[in-house]
């Protein structure tokens, strides 16, 4: 059986591939935990992300041009707003909860003093300020996913019944936090990266 064919079996057989390639490079010897976590972070961290952009460079446009297409004979974004968004805001909402947990248990397991990395991050303890900074960004993005626009986006897609104004309303406040988060990112990723490799200038 071909393990491509379907995305369970692809997404195992990566993780198979990764553990032989542990193996085959030389195990350290003993488990990193830092870099179990920051592997997975990075991994929901993509899935999230990748989605965050899909959105706001794809599918925002997408079903903006088939709406201006519909009464032309084109399709009409039912079909987005059907099959593809409530999957990929399935996705876009757990991978943001998992990315964020997988770095707040990141965060500990690189504390190697007293006390606890999530609280020196979010504390801006010395050594911690620019992962700091990332972390704050990534919780504010965490609560627009939660608090802004999954909620809004239950009613503009008729998970939840309401009333036309609502759902206007729901369409602006769903894609300013989305491209809140879209701005976000850039910096919360440069959090992320220069913790290990120093600031770029």
């Amino acid at each position: 059986m071909n393990p491509l064919k379907s995305i369970s079996g692809t997404i195992i057989s990566g993780f198979i591939l990764a553990i032989i390639l542990i193996f085959v490079l030389g195990p350290a010897g003993a488990v990193n935990p830092w870099e179990f976590w920051v592997w997975l972070h990075v991994l929901a961290g993509i899935t999230w992300i990748g989605l965050l952009y899909y959105f706001n460079f794809v599918q925002v446009p997408g079903a903006a041009k088939a709406v201006a297409e519909a009464n032309d004979g084109g399709p009409g974004p039912a079909a987005i707003n059907k099959y593809i968004a409530p999957k990929a805001l399935l996705w876009f909402r757990w991978g943001a909860l998992v990315t964020w947990l997988t770095g707040a248990l990141a965060l500990e397991a690189m504390h190697a003093g007293e006390g606890s990395g999530f609280v020196a991050a979010f504390t801006f303890e010395e050594g911690y300020r620019v992962i700091g900074m990332g972390a704050w960004l990534g919780t504010i993005m965490l609560f627009n996913v939660w608090g802004l626009i999954w909620p809004n986006q239950k009613k503009i897609l008729g998970i939840k019944e309401a009333t036309p104004e609502a759902i206007a309303k729901a369409k602006v406040v769903a894609l300013m936090a989305s491209r809140t988060n879209t701005l976000l990112s850039i910096p919360m990723i440069l959090g992320m990266t220069a913790h290990a490799h120093g600031l770029p200038f």
